[in-house]
């Protein structure tokens, strides 16, 4: 890995929280939340890649780079595919990490293991996880699973992913985090893939990269972001991230 770059995905047209990337955090736009964190990684230049001009201005607004990409890309990974190509066509940037633009609690050290498994060669893809210690998310289908084997302490190699309660029987089941990081190569051929069985079935778009032979490894970390997908989410990102008061 010579030079890694973060993308940050971000879109307008959620169903469920109509202009997320917007949302007022304590007086900021959550999009600009998420990218001072993703600065704060220090993996390397961070490049906001929106599907609205409101959202590239609030992010030059505050000191970062942003770039306009199409509103009718289906997934997060073809934008960031797109905004790579028009910010780098040098291709100096070998390894993109991808950071959801709904996760302005991501902490820096999670950004930062996410890279570790593309130092073996072998690995295409690298992404996160953490064990999951709630009885009620074991059996939780928005709660995805991923299945791996253990390879290294804190590294697994994933064999499956999914919304359903696996492995079974005794033992740790880990929750995925939706964070990646690729090869430049993997991500030109991820994207070029038309969507797979399994990921229709499952509606997981990182089936679509075991199914056609890639490595994706895992790293272990210590706990799930929030995730901002409903009113409610935002509400408690607002408490996670009011400023601390002095007690008197």
């Amino acid at each position: 890995m010579s030079d890694p770059i973060v993308l940050v995905p971000a879109r307008m047209g959620s169903s469920r929280l109509p202009g997320k990337p917007l949302a007022d955090i304590h007086g900021e736009p959550m999009i600009v939340h998420v990218w001072r964190r993703a600065c704060e990684a220090g993996v390397g230049p961070v490049l906001v890649a929106a599907d609205a001009p409101e959202i590239v201005a609030v992010i030059r607004a505050a000191g970062g780079h942003a770039v306009l990409t199409s509103a009718d890309h289906e997934s997060g990974s073809d934008r960031i595919f797109e905004a790579i190509e028009a910010f780098d066509p040098e291709r100096r940037h070998d390894v993109i990490v991808n950071v959801q633009g709904d996760l302005p609690t991501i902490d820096a050290a999670s950004v930062q293991a996410s890279i570790l498994p593309l130092l073996d060669p072998l690995v295409d893809i690298a992404t996160l996880a953490a064990e999951i210690t709630r009885a009620e998310e074991r059996a939780d289908p928005n709660v995805v699973k991923v299945v791996g084997t253990q390879i290294s302490p804190g590294r697994l190699r994933a064999l499956y992913f999914s919304r359903a309660t696996v492995p079974w029987g005794e033992g740790p089941l880990f929750h995925h985090i939706g964070l990646y990081a690729y090869r430049r190569q993997a991500l030109e051929r991820f994207v070029s893939l038309a969507p797979s069985p399994l990921e229709r079935r499952e509606k997981l778009e990182q089936l679509r990269a075991l199914e056609a032979g890639m490595r994706i490894d895992v790293a272990i970390v210590r706990a799930v972001p929030l995730g901002v997908d409903t009113p409610h989410d935002l509400d408690r990102a607002r408490d996670l991230l009011a400023p601390s008061q002095d007690l008197k």
